[in-house]
Parts: C-alpha cells; structure tokens; sequence
C-alpha cells in the first residue's frame, strides 16, 4: 500500500488485517522512493496506490510499475475523481479506481474482483458494459444474440476466461465480441467507457 497520510493508511492496513483469511498486507509505503524499496524484495498481488504523494504522482508510479511488474495489479484510491485524472490512469493499466470516501466493503469487493482478474471502476467493468446498454437502448436491440449472451454473462461478473470457458470458445473471440459491443455503444475502449458511465450517472466515483 502507498499512501503518505498516516491515519488512513493505518485504517485501511487494520482493516485488511482484521482478514487474515483473505489479505496479507506485506508491505507499507508513504512515498514512491520507500515503495519502490519494498518491491525489490517483496512480492504482492496487489497495490492499492493513491495519486498525490510527495515525491511522485501515482501516476508515475503506475506506469513505472507496470514495466517492473507487469503481473502486479494495481488499485487506486484516491480523493481526486475528475474524469482527465481517472481517464490517464486507465490509459497506463491500471486494474481499478476507488474513491476514498468509498466504504470498506467496497474496498474489499475491488480487491476480490481485482484479483480475480476484473476490473472495478465504482463496478466492474462488466457491470457497467450492461448498464451502458440498458441506458442507451432505443426500442430495437442492435446486439447479435451471442454479444446479447455475453453481455449476460458481463452482468454476472465473469471475466472474459470464464465467459470462453462458459461459451466453448476462445478469449480472442470474447474479446472481439466485446469490441463490437463497445463500437455498437458508440465508444471506443474501456477510457471512453468509463468516462462515458461518469459522466451519465452510470457509475459514481
């Protein structure tokens, strides 16, 4: 965890320890120099990374990050919650964004879904390709009956392995099917989703 206010990076800490069964907290940082430290000798599944920090932003530490340890999935939990702020993140790798007025419990929801395998964005990503839908629907259904199926199978929160291994097919193929939904929705990739979800009350960060 990097985080350089020293009261809630000690309530978040306490409250991940409360769970020894779920979470293991290996390692503590306030600043980007001490975290880039811990990591050398350290492993973690999962950072949880605020953007204002005195050294570096979280930005920065991102994208350094995501060279050094492409496997480690990264959380942000931040105050700032403007779309060019969460849309830059996204754009570096990020796995997923919280605001820190954001409960505990969805805390622990964005780790669990973050670890196996999903993004979180206030929801998973998933989530939010189905309720995009549902909000921009115009009385006919423009989506073939096998993107309709795993848009279904999006809602539950399956990641596009899960929904290959529900649908006896390959992930290229559920992510293709995926890009098509994106484009029949009018957006690009998950930036433009996300920011599409912020910005029409979809999603609330």
């Amino acid at each position: 965890m990097v985080e350089d206010h020293q009261l809630f990076r000690l309530g978040i800490s306490t409250a991940l320890k409360s769970q020894p069964e779920k979470y293991n907290v290996v390692g503590e940082a306030s600043n980007a120099a001490e975290f880039f430290q811990i990591i050398e000798t350290t492993d973690a599944d999962i950072v949880l990374l605020d953007i204002h920090l005195p050294d570096q932003s979280g930005i920065e530490i991102a994208r350094k990050l995501i060279q050094l340890r492409p496997a480690m999935k990264i959380l942000v939990l931040s105050a700032e919650n403007d779309a060019e702020t969460i849309s830059k993140l996204i754009e570096t790798g990020i796995n997923g964004f919280i605001s820190k007025n954001a409960t505990m419990k969805e805390l622990f929801i964005a780790i669990d879904y973050i670890e196996e395998g999903a993004e979180y964005f206030g929801k998973d990503i998933s989530k939010i390709i189905r309720d995009i839908k549902v909000a921009k629907k115009d009385g006919k259904d423009q989506f073939t009956e096998r993107e309709n199926e795993i848009i279904a199978l999006c809602s539950e929160g399956l990641t596009a392995k899960e929904i290959a291994d529900r649908m006896y097919i390959n992930v290229a193929t559920v992510n293709t099917h995926k890009n098509n939904i994106f484009k029949k929705l009018g957006i690009n990739n998950s930036v433009e989703l996300v920011i599409y979800a912020m910005k029409n009350g979809i999603i609330k960060l």
